[in-house]
């Protein structure tokens, strides 16, 4: 009896498709990753190369910390009724001068470097909007007199969420903008 090698059936053309747009997807994923991991830039993208800025402003804000610290008010609002949420109101517009003088001094000097000079003002304008949005709670806590909820401007993400990547980024994490409202 003499044996007959059988050929394995042929593919179907789909299946040799398939299979080779797989194999392509595999080898591009793991150039990306290779990429990403080896070759790809850093740096932060907010990241401004005026390194002295940076740090004059970190000197600023922790200095505009300290004195808004001084106005924490840590009575539990629940406790005092509508007069203390007003209280309240006025130590969030104090607070909020304090951090508009802080932006003031910080954005008096423009950065020295290209990137520094196109992104700050950006940085700025997206904290006046978060200081505007504060005066807001403010207005809404005295007219109100119940304990709201702060609801900021969102362009995406939360605005204070840009402003601490800002921060962050360029090393003055006291720029970012103050997680309690009362202070």
């Amino acid at each position: 009896m003499q044996t007959v090698p059988v050929e394995p059936p042929a593919q179907p053309a789909s299946r040799k498709l398939v299979r080779a747009f797989l194999t392509v997807v595999v080898v591009v994923f793991a150039v990306f990753w290779i990429w990403a991991l080896f070759f790809a830039s850093k740096e932060a993208v907010n990241k401004i190369d005026d390194r002295a800025w940076a740090a004059r402003a970190e000197t600023i804000c922790t200095g505009a910390n300290e004195e808004r610290l001084e106005l924490a008010d840590f009575r539990r609002i629940d406790d005092g009724g509508p007069e203390l949420i007003r209280e309240r109101a006025t130590i969030v517009d104090r607070s909020t001068d304090i951090l508009e003088r802080m932006l003031n001094e910080v954005v008096a000097i423009e950065p020295a470097d290209q990137k520094g000079q196109g992104i700050v003002p950006l940085w700025e304008d997206d904290y006046r909007t978060y200081l505007q949005d504060r005066r807001n709670y403010a207005d809404d806590l005295r007219e109100t007199g119940e304990n709201l909820a702060f609801y900021e401007t969102a362009v995406g993400i939360p605005v204070s969420e840009r402003l601490e990547t800002f921060a962050g980024d360029n090393e003055m994490p006291a720029c970012a903008p103050p997680r309690d409202l009362s202070r």
